[in-house]
């Protein structure tokens, strides 16, 4: 979220089980929202990139163990209609898991939210390479 407007962003950044890059998305939001909000809307962007690489096995990742348990466990509160998309989406894949992982492991797709939080509103989408002028490498070991 930027701290200057009332916009915030969304990323996603996809690997196989090698470590190589498949893909990235980001959305610019208008208008502000509470973190975990945003968060959860990460988790939906997540969902959506796999759709688009026709991936059948998906564990998304997320710092914020909130959205985790509230997907996990289907608690209702304020983004309760988010997590209840992201549930239903379960049936779209072979395999759909959830994670919790520190902020230090889930730093690419933070700074690529980042790096397009003053981009047009909408959804943007990067297949076989990384967007330029984010450091996201094309392995990871």
């Amino acid at each position: 979220m930027s701290k200057n407007t009332s916009r915030g962003s969304v990323a996603a950044v996809a690997r196989d089980d090698t470590g190589r890059f498949m893909g990235a998305s980001a959305v610019v939001l208008g208008g502000q929202s509470m973190a975990e909000t945003v968060e959860a809307l990460a988790c939906r962007e997540a969902i959506a990139l796999a759709r688009d690489l026709n991936a059948r096995r998906v564990r998304v990742a997320s710092d914020c163990s909130n959205v985790i348990a509230s997907i996990e466990d289907g608690s209702l509160g304020v983004y309760a209609h988010i997590t209840m998309e992201i549930r239903e989406a379960k049936r779209d894949f072979d395999e759909l898991s959830f994670c919790h992982e520190r902020r230090s492991s889930n730093k690419e797709p933070h700074n690529l939210a980042k790096s397009v939080v003053s981009d047009d509103l909408g959804r943007q989408v990067w297949f076989l390479s990384p967007p330029n002028g984010v450091c996201i490498p094309m392995f990871v070991v």
